[in-house]
């Protein structure tokens, strides 16, 4: 069930994406976009697919907040791949944007996709104003520096200042990191209906912590053909994670814990919400 709704996720996804960058015409900066938004697993936005579909909400309205959301997620992910980030020369299984282009074109093609991920949720085909604006100020928040921006400065801090975190603390940086894309993504179909979204909410926190704990273990143990990129550079780097502060097995079990949390967190949608308590459970066992 799972399999089948993320794989239809990422086709949907992947054909809006057609059609609103067709619009760019022919340049540097489109051709750039259209390479860094191209492959992945579309998680977050299958994560606003899902949730829209449990509260009732049509697709041809969600599928505008879903791929507003991949848009950010290639931009933060162009960005952390910079030379002055992480300088990572690979990302699914391609060359990064500053290799294949240079950097100049690589941090304009990243502002472009931040632009247009604000623009895909602002449309009138999301909703009412009221609606556009929630979701908007909500992504505004979850990526900018009390959310994303914050996680990935924290993060580079750390390693600057060369003292190892707590796991209180890397727990926080990757509750904005990772974490704030993934709780927006969740509680977006909520937020389209107008419903409540704390359920979702909960969900969310477990599955985006639970997400960056397999990380930190593929990391260690991934294969870096299936995973796309560059393994084993946090333990270059000397980072704390969570594998490094609870070993790998004391990580895989506090993973396991925080997926029943968040599966537990869905029980006011019954077996409607299945699908995204199989996707709890996917974060933990994938292998990319």
């Amino acid at each position: 069930m799972f399999a089948t709704a993320l794989a239809l996720a990422a086709q949907q996804i992947d054909a809006h994406f057609d059609r609103v960058l067709g619009e760019f015409g022919d340049s540097a900066v489109s051709h750039a976009m259209r390479h860094a938004t191209t492959g992945g697993k579309r998680l977050r936005g299958f994560l606003v697919l899902e949730s829209a579909r449990l509260h009732g909400v049509d697709a041809t309205r969600a599928i505008w907040p879903a791929t507003g959301i991949e848009a950010l997620h290639a931009y933060s992910l162009v960005h952390d791949d910079l030379p002055c980030m992480d300088d990572d020369d690979l990302r699914r299984g391609q060359p990064t944007l500053h290799v294949k282009w240079d950097e100049g074109i690589a941090v304009l093609a990243g502002d472009a996709l931040q632009a247009l991920a604000f623009e895909l949720v602002t449309r009138p085909d999301c909703g009412s104003g009221d609606v556009r604006a929630d979701l908007a100020l909500g992504l505004a928040r979850a990526s900018g520096a009390k959310g994303m921006v914050l996680g990935q400065a924290r993060d580079m801090a750390a390693e600057t200042a060369g003292q190892p975190l707590t796991l209180a603390q890397v727990t926080a940086l990757q509750a904005g990191k990772t974490g704030a894309l993934i709780e927006w993504s969740a509680c977006a179909g909520a937020r389209l209906a107008g419903d409540d979204p704390a359920p979702l909410h909960q969900y969310a926190q477990g599955l985006g912590l639970a997400f960056q704990i397999a990380d930190d273990i593929l990391d260690v143990t991934g294969d870096a053909t299936k995973a796309g990129k560059r393994l084993n550079k946090d333990t270059d780097a000397g980072k704390a994670t969570f594998v490094s502060l609870l070993g790998l097995e004391g990580a895989r079990t506090r993973a396991a814990e925080l997926v029943d949390q968040a599966c537990t967190a869905l029980s006011p949608y019954g077996s409607q919400a299945d699908t995204l308590r199989q996707a709890a459970h996917f974060v933990i066992s994938r292998d990319s």
